[in-house]
Parts: structure tokens; sequence; C-alpha cells
């Protein structure tokens, strides 16, 4: 049996033509070695599985072997690395630093690549920076790292650092298919586009969920068989609960759920999901926006024909909904439950929205008071224009037949006359009443709903003393010395503004003022006015105060008082 190589290895990338979505760093460097001018430090950062370690040992070899690049072996023995994950003490930068002393045999330069930069000790970092400030001309380290923002910023200082990216769906795949037509497998396009989304842009990733799928489907890569293996939900389920919330469909939808847990998914796995298929369906709105589908191109058109579906809103107030409950997942006792709510929210969204549509919403502002006012005193004028239309042809059939009546009895006496005409004009009488009835409830209407008469701060000073006078009368007394503190002042022809010395009379004054704005409303002829109230501190000495007042007013001044009044234990 032949020993089996992972393509991981087996394709490792030996020049920088072959190296895969880096093409800016991978130009850099060898720009760099063909003008001379590489620096002798240089860090490479970036994620996992995107090439760091590999372009660092394609930039090794090259460096000696610039002029004949077919015998990259020749000076392999130049090259040292250092796995900095296992040998991250001080004596194991010290060996190096010992090592970089000695100059090359053979060849122009020695490489030294550390991997895994980061976790070196903080000792071992500081023992390492002379020596990386100021190498031998012959020595050129390479550091790679998952994670930069741990090393410490007096290495980065001294380095040329290179960031490298993940590498995108499309090369991915790209590459995948090249591997699967060198070994003839066969494969289905949305299964090689779902190993290179597993990936999440890491060759390395995608080239070991490649190999265990070759393993796992005999050299047959299909769809199903790679939903299946790699633990991921079908797109399909998605696009049917989608189905479900656009149709109202809660029953459908609570089973889906259920047959999605019954497969070994996580709730919370369905809900986030479901959120970026949202996302998908709000970027496939609009052709501009297609590019960041990032989905596989049948996919693509199945988005962008759901989306349209349903309007932007609606996808919004869904996203909200998933948001929330993704977010409280963690928290929740019954995190089942809790998704199921949200499915059945979802599955609500339509009449929602229909329910806030049909809702009266009561007219806050004037424009809308007016709009309304006008709308129903247009219905009056033309009822009353009717109105008037039949009396006009009324009168004028009453006075043909008080023409004819007057020619028969022409010698009728006068009090005979007049008998005749009233009995005949008491249809007349009957409309102009119905008429006066009618036109005297229009004006209480528009009377009732919109006045807005001017009035002077005189008139209002006259009706505010007016209206606190019978409160008097009446007994209320303490209230009426409320509105006796300070005058009223008016602005803006409806702003009546009020001073107050402190905020109990404020509070009292609040309870009341219903009563004293329908009083004002209606002898001003105004309903338009408004009362607004302040508190003015400096205004307290004009207030008459109780007994329990005055005491506290003068234990301010002289707190010596509430020490006599305890002493001779006295009351108020």
């Amino acid at each position: 049996m032949n020993d089996f190589v992972v393509s991981a290895l087996k394709y490792r990338p030996n020049t920088f033509d072959d190296v895969i979505g880096q093409d800016s760093i991978t130009k850099t460097l060898e720009n760099a070695i063909k003008q001379n001018q590489l620096p002798q430090a240089l860090l490479f950062c970036g994620p996992r599985g995107v090439g760091k370690t590999t372009c660092a040992r394609i930039l090794a070899k090259k460096i000696n072997s610039n002029k004949n690049e077919n015998n990259f072996d020749e000076f392999s023995y130049n090259i040292f690395e250092l796995d900095a994950a296992s040998n991250n003490g001080v004596d194991d930068i010290r060996n190096l630093i010992d090592q970089v002393r000695i100059p090359p045999q053979t060849g122009k330069y020695k490489v030294y690549i550390i991997d895994e930069v980061h976790m070196l000790s903080g000792q071992a970092f500081n023992a390492f920076l002379k020596t990386l400030e100021e190498p031998p001309t012959y020595a050129i380290f390479i550091l790679a790292t998952t994670e930069k923002h741990k090393v410490i910023p007096t290495i980065l200082s001294r380095c040329q650092i290179y960031d490298f990216k993940k590498i995108g769906n499309t090369d991915i795949q790209y590459f995948l298919k090249k591997i699967a037509k060198s070994e003839k497998i066969k494969y289905e396009e949305e299964a090689i586009f779902l190993i290179a989304k597993k990936s999440d842009g890491a060759l390395r990733d995608a080239l070991s969920i490649f190999d265990r799928l070759v393993n796992y489907t005999e050299g047959n890569i299909t769809k199903k068989q790679a939903y299946e293996n790699l633990n991921v939900l079908d797109f399909e389920i998605y696009f049917k609960a989608f189905e479900h919330i656009i149709n109202n469909d809660i029953t459908k939808m609570l089973l889906l759920l259920n047959s999605v847990i019954e497969k070994g998914f996580d709730p919370q796995h369905f809900i986030n999901g479901f959120t970026s298929h949202l996302r998908d369906l709000i970027v496939s709105k609009n052709e501009q926006t297609h590019v960041l589908i990032e989905q596989d191109n049948s996919i693509s058109k199945k988005y962008i024909e759901q989306s349209k579906i349903k309007d932007l809103e609606f996808i919004l107030n869904a996203i909200d909904l998933a948001e929330d409950c993704s977010y409280k997942y963690k928290t929740s006792k019954n995190q089942r439950l809790l998704v199921e709510i949200c499915l059945m929210k979802l599955c609500s969204i339509s009449q929602i929205e229909i329910k806030k549509k049909i809702a009266i919403i009561p007219s806050s502002s004037l424009k809308n008071d007016k709009n309304l006012i006008r709308e129903e005193t247009k219905v009056i004028k033309e009822k009353v224009s009717q109105n008037k239309i039949k009396e006009q042809e009324e009168e004028e059939e009453e006075e043909e037949e008080e023409e004819e009546l007057k020619e028969k009895e022409y010698h009728t006496t006068e009090i005979n006359k007049d008998k005749v005409i009233s009995g005949l004009s008491i249809s007349s009488l009957r409309i102009k009443k119905s008429i006066k009835k009618f036109k005297e409830k229009e004006k209480e209407l528009i009377n009732s709903k919109y006045q807005d008469d001017e009035f002077s701060n005189e008139e209002l000073k006259k009706m505010w003393v007016k209206y606190y006078s019978m409160l008097i009368e009446k007994g209320e007394k303490n209230l009426a010395s409320i509105l006796q503190i300070d005058e009223p002042i008016l602005k803006n022809k409806q702003e009546i503004h009020f001073t107050l010395s402190n905020n109990i009379n404020k509070i009292e004054l609040e309870k009341n003022k219903v009563n004293l704005l329908n009083f004002l409303k209606e002898k001003l002829n105004n309903n338009l006015i408004e009362i607004i109230l302040h508190v003015n501190k400096q205004k307290e000495k004009e207030f008459i105060y109780s007994q329990t007042e005055k005491f506290e007013k003068l234990k301010e001044i002289n707190p010596t008082i509430e020490k006599m009044r305890k002493e001779f234990k006295l009351g108020l």
C-alpha cells in the first residue's frame, strides 16, 4: 500500500506563483529580491492556513538560489526553523543568537524562520531585541504569527510587516477543482462551494475537509453528502422557513424547527443561520449589492427571487426579532421555548403590520384637527346647498299655488285671505326651521372643535380673577390662594405662563388645571389655550404659609429653636 500524503502537504506551493490569494505580498517579495532591497527582519501575520509559513520557506530558498530557481535544495541547510510555541524560553533564543554569529559556509544568506513568534516569553523577546535590531549582514529573520497584537511593540518596530488576508471563496473553489481534476474525483459545484465556505478563508482547512469528504463519498462528492458530513444546515431549510413566515404558518414552522433539532442541531444554530439568511435577502434587493451575497450562483438566484416577495421593512422587522432571540438565548432557562416563541412572532409579522395600518391614530396636532374640520364643514355645506335647492323648488311651487288661489278667491275678506296664505306656507316654514337647526348644529360642531379667537393679556387677567373668585365662593380657598401668587402672562397668543413659589403648589395646581383650562377656553373662546407652569423659589416669600411651614422657615433661620421646642416639649 502506498503511503498517503494529505493534500495540504502534497499540493503545498513551491514557488510564489503557486501561492493562492496573496498576490500583493508575493509580488512585493519577488520585487524586493530582484532589486536587492530585502529587509533583514520580516513579520508575516494573518489568520491560520493562509500561507505565512509557506511564503517564509519559499522566500528563504529563493534568496540563496535567485539565479538558479530550479535548485532549491542546494542551500536548504542555510535555513533554520524555530517553533516558538515549544521553544519559547530565554535559553532557546540564546542558542539561536549563537548560531547567528557563524556566517554561512556556502551561499550568501542564513535565514531564520521563527513560527508562532507571539508565544515567546517576555524575557525571550528582550534577549532577541538587540540581535533583531542589528543583525549580521548575512542573517535574515522571518517571524510568523497569527496574533500580531501579542507581539511587543519593540519587536514590531524592528520588522517589515506583511499582513496576510483570508483567501476568498472563489480562489479556494478554483484550487479545489484543480486538485479534484488532478486526482480524478467527481464533485458537485455546490459541494465544493460548501467546503470553501466552511473553511472560512483558510486554504489548509479547506484541503483537510476535502480529504475527509473524498474518503466519505469514495471519490464522488455530492451536495447531500457534504451537508451530512460537515454538520451544516441545508440552505433549503432557511428558504422554507421564510416561506412559512410569509404564509403565517406557525404549525409548519414549529415542525421545521423540530426536524432541525432531531438532526442534532442546536436551536441557536438554526436561528443564527436564519438571521444570516435574512441578511442575504436584504443584500439581494439591490443589484449593486449582489456581490455581497457570498453564495453559489444557483443559490444567489434563489435569494434574489425570494427577496422580491416582501419589502425591506418586513425583513428588517424579522431580523430584529431573530437577533433579539439570539441575544437572549444563553441566559434563557428554556432555550427551545424562546426560539419557538420567536418563530411564532416571525410568522405573525404580517398580521401585526395590518393591525397597525388599520388602527385609528388620534389627531394630536392642530393641522390634523383643521383638516378634519374642513372635511366635515365641506360635507355640511354640501347638505345645506342641497336643502336650499329643495327649498327654492318648493317655494316656486308654493308661489304658483298661491297665485291660483288668489285668482279663485279674489273676493274673500282680508282675514280669510291671511288664513289661506298661512295654511299654504306650513311646509315652507318647516323646511326653514330644519335648515335653521342644521346651521346651528354646523356652528356648534365648528365652534366645539376649532375656536381660536385672539384675546389680550388684560382679558386673560379678568377671567383669571373671576375663576379664583368663584373658588373662594365655593370654599376652595387653598387653590384660590395659589392662583393669587402671581399674575398669568400671555405668550405666543395661546400660551399662558404662570409662576409658582414651590413644587407643592405646582402639584396642587396640576391636579386642578383641567377645570381652569376648560373655563378659560369657554370664556375666551379659544380651544388652543395651553397653561405652562414654572417654579421660582424667589416668590416663596409671597406665599401664605401654614403653621408647620412657618416653623420650618424659622428653624432654617435659627436652628436653636428646634432644641428649645424639644427641651420644653412644645407642639405647633
